[in-house]
């Protein structure tokens, strides 16, 4: 999934884009707004991100351009104007949250997902339908997973990986086929860094980590989704 990120500063476009790179996004940097909204015009990312004061054109400006054309993309100001003004003038401008610098990357991968949720419950059609694995339902551009009530965020790559252990239900995903799928050929990652997500999401799906039902390890090759595991 494609945010775009602006901001004046090359050292935090850097920190923001490695923040996002290990959860699955691809990030787009603008260094000024005027960059910004022609990136935006060109690529038409799921997400924005803007910092306020920035060189040619500032984020309030940005976020009105990007308003008179599209009313549904999800629009974040990371700023360090904190002041009450600043942020109701983000707001009235269309924007969907205001975070303050300095933020945590927990904190700044939460509200990236509410606001991408909030996005696709809004509207959308032609998105990748939900689909069950066991006893969870899994929303693909929602980036969530339900279990009865209890809900499940996720990264994009999380959701990769459960769509295609759920279109391959019953065989063995080599972690090749995986690599590529989910992370692509020119990230090259190593098997142990697929492992590691494997790892975590399990410990967002599974009941039981130590016998899981929902992705099965095949050993030597890859894994699985257990389509005939009873669940409890």
């Amino acid at each position: 999934m494609k945010l775009l990120l602006a901001d004046d500063d090359p050292i935090t476009l850097d920190s923001l884009a490695a923040c996002l790179e290990p959860e699955g996004f691809t990030s787009v940097l603008a260094r000024d707004g005027a960059e910004a909204f022609a990136l935006w015009q060109q690529q038409r990312p799921a997400l924005v991100c803007l910092d306020i004061m920035m060189p040619r054109m500032d984020g309030y400006e940005v976020c009105r351009r990007i308003r008179e054309q599209d009313a549904s993309v999800p629009v974040l100001f990371l700023s360090a104007k904190s002041e009450e003004v600043d942020v109701v003038v983000g707001l009235r401008l269309g924007a969907d949250d205001f975070i303050r610098k300095p933020f945590g990357k927990q904190e700044l991968l939460a509200r990236i997902h509410a606001a991408l949720r909030r996005s696709q419950k809004n509207g959308g059609s032609g998105r990748p339908r939900a689909f069950t694995m066991q006893d969870i339902m899994v929303y693909p551009h929602e980036l969530r997973a339900t279990r009865g009530e209890t809900e499940m965020d996720l990264t994009p790559r999380e959701v990769s990986i459960l769509q295609l252990l759920h279109e391959r239900a019953g065989e063995a995903v080599t972690r090749d086929e995986l690599l590529d799928r989910c992370w692509g050929l020119q990230y090259l990652p190593e098997s142990r860094t697929l492992d590691q997500h494997i790892a975590k999401l399990r410990r967002k799906v599974e009941l039981d980590v130590e016998n899981p039902h929902i992705i099965e390890t095949v050993r030597g090759m890859g894994y699985r989704h257990r389509v005939s595991a009873a669940v409890g």
